[in-house]
Parts: structure tokens; sequence; C-alpha cells
């Protein structure tokens, strides 16, 4: 009686269930970091700027631009037509149209390869329109310079929740 009460031969590991649901966690954890190694490495971030000292110097240059604008009393008044793609509208100064040229920028406000510039050639009467084919509904930074970027108008604009935009020169000179 007493050879009959043998023990089964043991298994290998591998053959266990429970070493292969320990393994699971840290084989995740190498999974999502090759993940994102690859998106970052595939996608890099677009918000970095490289040379901060230069950005830097070119806001003091931006704040004099600021003040002719003010000093122009500059007022752009603009109206985004979904339907027909036009960013149409009126530039003026003391109250009287600007007839020279100018460009508008809209910067997006993550992705830079859709960042637009827009050329507005003011009609007679100071009206001017531009196509503005595929923009999305999303929130710009605009920016509406002189043809020479003597004086500059900036704001941000969300044409999804207001398609009319107006920018008035208010900085205050000293």
């Amino acid at each position: 009686m007493q050879g009959s009460f043998r023990n089964p031969p043991a298994k290998p590991w591998y053959r266990h269930r429970w070493p292969w649901f320990i393994m699971l966690g840290p084989v995740a954890v190498m999974v999502a970091t090759a993940v994102t190694v690859w998106l970052a490495v595939q996608q890099p971030d677009a918000m970095v700027v490289d040379d901060y000292y230069k950005q830097g110097k070119a806001i003091n240059q931006d704040l004099r631009r600021d003040r002719a604008a003010t000093a122009l009393q500059l007022v752009l008044d603009a109206r985004f037509d979904a339907q027909a793609g036009t960013l149409s509208g009126r530039l003026s100064s003391f109250g009287r149209p600007m007839l020279a040229p100018f460009r508008i920028h809209l910067a997006h406000p993550t992705q830079p390869h859709k960042d637009l510039a827009l050329d507005a050639l003011p009609d007679d009467y100071g009206n001017f329109s531009a196509k503005v084919e595929g923009l999305e509904l999303t929130h710009w930074q605009v920016l509406v310079e002189g043809e020479g970027r003597e004086w500059r108008l900036a704001r941000s604009w969300s044409p999804g929740k207001q398609p009319a935009l107006n920018i008035v020169a208010d900085l205050e000179i000293p």
C-alpha cells in the first residue's frame, strides 16, 4: 500500500499559467514604452523654440510695431464667410480706409504646417477680400501687418464661435 501514492511527474514551468500571468504586466509596459518612443520620434513637438534669446529680442521689436499701429489708430473689421471660403473686410486708420496692401497671418495653435498667410489688396474704398479655403474652425492667432512690417495688429480668433474679426490697436503709448 505504501507504493501506490505517488506524486505525478512535475510539469515544466511554461506549462503553468501563473508565470505567464505574472509576466503579462512587464510585457505590457515594454510594448507601451515602444509605442511612446515611436510616437515621440515620428511627431516632434512643434511648440519648442530653438533660440529663446532671438525670440526675446523680437518681442521688443513687436512692441514697437504695436506702438506704430496705435499711433496710426488702426482698426481691422473683417468677417469670415465659411460657405464662400473668404475673409473680407476693411482696415482703417484715423477712421479713413487704408488703401495700401497688407498681410494677414493665421497661425494654427499646434500645427505650424497649417499656418496661412493672406495678401490683402484693398480696393479704392478700402475693402478687401481674401480666399481662405479649408479654414479649420479652431482657435487661431491672427497677425495683421503692413507690407513693410512697420506696424502690426494681433489677436486670437475662433471663426467657429465668432465669424467677425475685429482688431483695434489699443497699446498705450508712454
